[in-house]
């Protein structure tokens, strides 16, 4: 018996020790890590950088409330900022992120509705599930926060159709990653930036997976030329520590007054030292060779569809957020079994998508091994 509610299908592994891109099980058996868990450690696991500032921290403060000044946040939203004109609240988690984010929407603009996008993903709080339009995360939990209108991703004459004077926002992923690693068309994204635009509507765009780093930019809506008025982020902001974050326009600063929002955990000293150090390790020469890597194995993986179009429909992803469509679910699930088997450890994404996302910080050397042990599986389903 399980004294947890069974909510995760887990894996009977047990992780003891992480370094980069290295897993080491209590039973003693090493993995390579394509996960980064689930896109968390896009710094590597134990970064010995973030572990030195985390330890610095826990010398001095490891929790203040929100009631008093905190100059870790403050340096930490000016770094996001990057010199535009963004504003900062800090949580924990990317479900949080985009609940703050929905609720300033609200707020400031006196409207109530919200389009989103089938096969996003927003977060499982009744908010965030609200707005993903997924019958699978909704299922059970009804009825859903109103003022959600769910558009075809990719579609822009359905988001127009949508589109009402009670509409406060248009929320989306430039990549959706749980829905299967879907890229967003950049003329699509364009046209919804000059639709919200035109009808004073607020872009909104959910970067907790595809942010800090993964595609090769600092944020994803960057290989856009987006400029979105809120977006959020998690995941790889704390490299294993819990971070989130809402950044919105300072046009919006005054909607979210003293009592408006707030969390006890977000934010706190223990956690703002490592998403400085995070945002610190965040620089050009780091998105140079993530653009350079995620583009030598999205050629390899091009090369391994040609070679088994059988079981491969297509790839797809920017930088390291790569997928490899399926041909069946079933060919997903007994790819992800040979793969673990070999020692590698890898994603679902959607129906019948593999989804890689490696630490960042990947050498040629695992790109190398991770491609020939995909083959290898290939070859075995091919068989």
């Amino acid at each position: 018996m399980s004294y947890l509610f069974p909510t995760y299908l887990r894996s009977k592994l047990e992780w003891d020790k992480a370094l980069d891109c290295r897993v080491t099980m209590t039973n003693g058996e090493t993995f390579l890590d394509l996960t980064s868990g689930i896109g968390v450690a896009n710094l590597g696991h134990s970064n010995p950088e973030v572990k030195a500032a985390l330890e610095h921290q826990l010398d001095h403060v490891w929790h203040e409330s929100n009631l008093f000044t905190n100059s870790l946040q403050e340096s930490a939203g000016k770094k996001l900022a990057g010199g535009k004109d963004y504003v900062a609240f800090f949580c924990s988690t990317g479900t949080e992120a985009n609940e703050a984010a929905l609720k300033l929407a609200r707020k400031a603009t006196g409207k109530t509705d919200f389009i989103t996008f089938e096969n996003g993903f927003h977060g499982r709080t009744y908010g965030g599930m609200s707005a993903t339009a997924q019958e699978k995360i909704q299922k059970g939990f009804k009825p859903m926060v109103p003022g959600f209108h769910y558009v075809p991703y990719n579609d822009i004459e359905a988001v127009k159709d949508a589109l009402t004077p009670n509409t406060a926002g248009i929320l989306l992923e430039v990549i959706q990653g749980e829905g299967g690693v879907l890229p967003a068309d950049p003329e699509f994204l364009k046209a919804i930036a000059a639709l919200c635009k035109e009808h004073d509507v607020l872009l909104m765009i959910d970067e907790v997976q595809t942010g800090m780093g993964r595609t090769g930019k600092m944020f994803a809506f960057e290989n856009y030329g987006l400029s979105p008025d809120i977006f959020t982020l998690a995941k790889g902001l704390g490299n294993g520590v819990p971070v989130g974050a809402m950044l919105g326009k300072t046009k919006l600063k005054d909607a979210f007054s003293p009592g408006s929002h707030g969390t006890t955990f977000g934010g706190n000293p223990l956690v703002m030292s490592a998403a400085n150090k995070v945002l610190d390790l965040m620089t050009p020469e780091l998105f140079a060779t993530v653009q350079k890597k995620g583009a030598w194995l999205k050629d390899q993986l091009e090369k391994l569809h040609v070679e088994f179009p059988e079981l491969i429909k297509g790839v797809r992803g920017i930088g390291l957020m790569l997928g490899i469509e399926c041909n069946d679910p079933e060919v997903l699930k007994q790819l992800q079994m040979l793969l673990e088997k070999d020692h590698v450890l890898t994603l679902s994404a959607g129906k019948e998508t593999l989804r890689l996302l490696p630490p960042l910080t990947i050498d040629q050397e695992e790109l190398e091994t991770a491609v020939a042990k995909l083959k290898k599986a290939f070859l075995e389903l091919n068989a």
